[in-house]
């Protein structure tokens, strides 16, 4: 065992799991080791002696129970982890027929033919929400047309993407939200389908530490990790099948990394070019195994 996301406590220096203190002090307030006073404020990160005796040292895989016995160091882990062919949600291509990347460990559940079926089915679903948000877009068109004498000055705020254009902030966000929005780095995703839509409380809670500690406001915050499970994602992302389907869209997403993490943030500020299945308000966490530059 190893210290996780570690930190120090400013005057005796003991060093602890960031979850296991701030669990210790949510009941004391002393250092568990010798009992010095000790509160949140007085937790620092670790000094540069004991990150590096830290990132040297020797650990297994954490995908040990599904087979790696490799040791490495600590801080070749993160690329290890990336490649390990013992992942269970690295992306396999099925050699039966159909050719879809699958997460190693549903591959043994896989039916090609219900699958194949199902990206029809999703195939459909996108092309009928996009045919019914044409029609909305012609039925609002048609009202503009009736309502508003046609001249060159109307004509242009009429447009459809009028809104986008007018600068509004979408959702209500303040301007320490949109700055912070611009203070991440743009993600690149390699590998979509590397994407793990189900992640447990474990995942999501270093997700969201990550985005706390780079400064994401509180209101924020908590909406965008609302939206970090499929079964909160919209319908473009809800299931496997519409994730297959519509794989290709996703290389439109505006993203940004979420610091040290193999995860991008989608903010609505910056992707109302998508249509409304592939969207949150005001945005969505997308976690992946990896692929994340």
């Amino acid at each position: 065992e190893v210290l996780r996301d570690p930190v120090q406590a400013a005057e005796c220096e003991h060093a602890f799991c960031i979850e296991c203190i701030q669990g210790w002090l949510n009941e004391h307030q002393t250092c568990p080791v010798d009992r010095t006073a000790l509160t949140q404020s007085d937790l620092k990160p670790p000094s540069r002696i004991l990150r590096n005796i830290h990132k040297k040292l020797v650990i297994k895989c954490d995908n040990v129970e599904f087979g790696c016995a490799t040791s490495i160091k600590l801080e070749l882990l993160h690329n290890h982890l990336n490649d390990c062919p013992y992942n269970p949600k690295r992306p396999v291509t099925c050699s039966q027929g159909c050719g879809i990347e699958v997460p190693l460990d549903e591959m043994q559940k896989h039916n090609c033919i219900q699958q194949l079926r199902n990206t029809l089915m999703a195939h459909i679903y996108t092309l009928e929400s996009k045919l019914s948000a044409c029609e909305a877009e012609i039925e609002r068109l048609r009202e503009v047309r009736n309502q508003t004498p046609i001249t060159g000055d109307n004509l242009n705020q009429a447009g459809p993407s009028s809104a986008r254009e007018s600068g509004a902030k979408p959702h209500n966000l303040s301007d320490e939200e949109i700055r912070w929005c611009q203070s991440l780095d743009e993600g690149r995703v390699r590998r979509w389908g590397g994407m793990i839509s189900t992640p447990d409380n474990v995942l999501q809670g270093h997700i969201r530490r990550s985005l706390q500690d780079s400064g994401c406001p509180a209101r924020l915050l908590n909406e965008l990790m609302n939206y970090s499970h499929e079964r909160k994602w919209p319908g473009g992302l809800n299931s496997l099948e519409m994730r297959q389907v519509n794989r290709v869209c996703y290389e439109q997403y505006v993203t940004r990394r979420v610091p040290g993490r193999q995860a991008v943030v989608v903010l609505y500020l910056e992707n109302q070019h998508m249509d409304s299945p592939f969207i949150r308000n005001p945005g969505m966490v997308l976690i992946f195994a990896h692929g994340i530059d």
